[in-house]
């Protein structure tokens, strides 16, 4: 099972197949998407419930990935593990993903088997058996992953650290794979909650790409997924960041051989609305690729290359988030004898420049035309053309602003980057994690293992 952050997840990647996508509602509310794509006899089966760490309180976090691991652990009429046996004897391949703002299950197989994938998804929607035993064994495995992804690595320990501090109060500062203090105390009996108040099918989405027809896609979910009761989904109460005025800052000890930082700026999204659109949030998008992405970019150019202050470094940004919340991230590994001082100084004077003196026609033109080069390679993928549709539509967006991503890219120009970066990066808006490495032990081991589903 994999875990997503939802805010750091995957940059909002232009839509590349100029095929219409089609849309209906079934009769207890589930919404159904369906984009055909006719060049291999393959189908992507996806399923998105408007539910991720987001959504949980205190106490509890992590159950949105835990409940992602016990939906195969059997229903009514299935035995645990039958649900991915059953897809691979189809000959097909599945998997599941939580995130901050919504938990989807997938299916790839041959486009015959699509009723199989829609059989198998109706079913756990609403006949899921989460037994005590089952569950007990299953939280020992997200606990071992939860080690093994955090616990074992210093620079994951740097970005839970970062985010609790720069979301104080907003639920985007817990981590996804929950406190371990919280999976240590959780119980069956908080699954079964989440999975209750959740699991509906008009808090659900059904996204489907590939070498289908859209009329039969609509018939099969009527007919698979259609007379799922419905039930109301509990309010969601607004959830608000206080203002940050003044710089958050802290330091982090760990085992490592190098040391780290991780600086961001509290930074707008794209407005569900869409009232901004064209200005801050294309400014800052066309700005990552600028500052980083690949290696003429400015950071690695001056960082790496040049200075050789750092091994590696990069920028990050996600223009979408279901939470309305979002921030614009460098980070970067100093050489050996580096001081992260030294490195911070760096990556703000790379600012300073672009507040300054904004940025090249040269620059910009190699990041329009690196939208389109991506444009195309994504033309190989139905899955993340289901992936595009699911993520923006459980975050509240519509999957029509993908029709207008390169051409809103190619307006961006050096004043408005310029505009945005005086705007926002400013001090009272950084939040800064810099990791000291301690000495790396003889006796030192990895205390987790991976989720293999």
């Amino acid at each position: 099972m994999n875990l997503l952050k939802g805010i750091y997840f995957l940059l909002l990647l232009p839509f590349v197949v100029n095929a219409e996508v089609h849309q209906a509602i079934l009769s207890n509310g589930m919404k159904v998407f369906v984009k055909e794509d006719h060049r291999s006899p393959v189908v992507v089966s996806q399923v998105w419930y408007r539910a991720g760490s987001i959504d949980e309180v205190n106490g509890k976090t992590g159950v949105a990935h835990v409940l992602e691991h016990m939906m195969f652990k059997g229903t009514k009429t299935t035995k645990p593990g039958e649900f991915s046996e059953i897809i691979a004897a189809a000959g097909g391949r599945d998997n599941a993903f939580t995130g901050a703002d919504y938990t989807c299950y997938f299916q790839q197989m041959e486009k015959s088997k699509l009723p199989i994938s829609f059989k198998m998804e109706a079913d756990r929607m609403q006949n899921l058996i989460i037994s005590e035993v089952e569950f007990n064994k299953e939280i020992k495995v997200v606990m071992e992953e939860r080690l093994w992804r955090t616990e074992d690595n210093p620079k994951a320990q740097v970005n839970e650290l970062f985010n609790s501090m720069m979301f104080r109060a907003h639920p985007y500062g817990r981590p996804i794979v929950g406190w371990m203090n919280d999976l240590e105390n959780m119980t069956y009996v908080d699954a079964v909650e989440w999975y209750k108040t959740w699991y509906s099918p008009n808090n659900a989405i059904l996204v489907i790409a590939g070498d289908i027809n859209k009329q039969e896609v609509f018939s099969l979910a009527e007919e698979y997924f259609g007379n799922i009761p419905a039930y109301q989904i509990s309010q969601r109460k607004p959830q608000l960041e206080p203002q940050q005025n003044g710089l958050r800052r802290a330091v982090l000890k760990a085992p490592s051989q190098l040391s780290f930082i991780q600086m961001g700026y509290r930074a707008p999204v794209l407005s569900k609305d869409l009232t901004d659109i064209g200005v801050n949030a294309f400014a800052f998008e066309v700005l990552v690729g600028i500052l980083s992405n690949s290696s003429t970019s400015r950071l690695n150019q001056q960082l790496v290359r040049d200075s050789r202050l750092a091994i590696s470094v990069g920028a990050r940004y996600s223009m979408v988030s279901r939470g309305g919340l979002g921030s614009f991230e460098l980070y970067a590994t100093p050489s050996e004898g580096m001081s992260v001082k030294r490195i911070e100084l760096a990556l703000k004077a790379e600012l300073k420049k672009i507040i300054d003196e904004g940025v090249t026609n040269v620059e910009l033109n190699r990041v329009k035309v690196s939208v389109i080069a991506n444009d195309v390679y994504q033309k190989d993928s139905i899955f993340y053309q289901a992936m595009q549709i699911g993520q923006l539509e459980t975050m509240g967006y519509s999957h029509k602003i993908m029709d207008s991503y390169i051409e809103n890219i190619k307006k961006v120009t050096s004043k408005q980057i310029q505009k945005v970066a005086k705007e926002y990066f400013k001090d009272d808006y950084l939040t800064i994690v810099t990791l000291d490495p301690q000495p790396l032990k003889s006796n030192n081991y990895l205390k987790g293992k991976p989720y293999a589903h």
